[in-house]
């Protein structure tokens, strides 16, 4: 359990996350985190630790070329499978491949990505995932019109989480893609 918030400003993707380590009626605060950068890109991950250590230690992105959420749905996703069925991580149910769930941000563009490797941008520039995500989209648009900087935003969208959901707690942890022109 978890929350990732991403949100998209001037040209760059924020994510933020909280650090709890859920298991059943058990939580652990975590040291390794769940947001990163991995080149160019920022990732947030939810499901596993186990398959967030695969995106941030051993998978290596390609490089974005071309349409890039083509490129996202394909090239990338392709790459992404290997890494995690190298890793041990990749599951199969029914013929049908299952991963985790977690956000990508490159080139000023966030993506959520689902167990069924679908890869989604949604239209209002921010996202959520994890068991505090509904929360920390409420927060997210509430805060959309205020002039806050991008880090009072997910602060605002991880506490909302962490105060409502069992599942959250902090401290909160950042990562940014660089500036896309």
């Amino acid at each position: 359990m978890t929350v990732i918030a991403g949100l998209v400003h001037k040209g760059r993707v924020h994510l933020g996350a909280d650090s709890a380590g859920v298991s059943g009626l058990s939580i652990a605060i975590r040291r390794d985190p769940k947001v990163f950068r991995n080149g160019p890109y920022a990732v947030g991950f939810t499901t596993s630790y186990r398959m967030g250590q695969l995106l941030q230690h051993s998978f290596q992105p390609p490089h974005p070329t071309g349409d890039l959420h083509r490129f996202m749905v394909t090239t990338w996703t392709d790459a992404l499978r290997t890494c995690l069925k190298d890793g041990g991580w990749a599951r199969k149910d029914s013929e049908q491949e299952q991963a985790g769930t977690f956000l990508v941000g490159i080139h000023g563009r966030l993506y959520s990505v689902y167990d069924d490797y679908q890869v989604a941008e949604h239209a209002d520039d921010y996202a959520a995932v994890g068991c505090g995500d509904d929360l920390a989209l409420g927060a997210l648009h509430a805060t959309a019109a205020l002039d806050l900087s991008p880090r009072r935003r997910l602060t605002a969208a991880l506490a909302a989480a962490e105060h409502h959901s069992a599942g959250v707690a902090g401290p909160y942890v950042y990562a940014s893609t660089p500036k896309h022109p």
